[in-house]
């Protein structure tokens, strides 16, 4: 059944490549990019699509949000101001882990 299957992709790609539309695609000849630690090659495809399409899974969001947040404090001088948001990137860093650890979980 695998073999079957392997053997249908690879016929599958090379028709594709005989009627020319695997050349002129976006990235060809570039490297691959790069992985997040511990990611493997299904899910970073899956990644890169969702990112294409507008849709993130929450662990990058708050990602960013985090780091925004980190900037804004570096960026702060009111003593007031950077309590805030030392609270604030403590919260962040809190749901990023809890969500990057449940994302984990559901993909294993």
């Amino acid at each position: 059944m695998i073999r079957s299957f392997s053997n249908l992709i690879e016929r599958q790609i090379k028709k594709a490549q005989a009627q020319g539309q695997l050349s002129g695609l976006e990235g060809e000849g570039k490297p691959l990019p790069k992985r997040h630690d511990g990611e493997d090659a299904a899910t970073s495809v899956g990644h890169s699509i969702m990112a294409r399409a507008g849709v993130l899974p929450r662990e990058f969001k708050l990602k960013e949000a985090l780091e925004a947040a980190k900037q804004d404090w570096q960026q702060a001088t009111d003593p007031a101001e950077k309590k805030r948001l030392m609270a604030k990137i403590s919260e962040l860093e809190l749901a990023y882990n809890i969500e990057r650890d449940a994302y984990r979980k559901f993909l294993k």
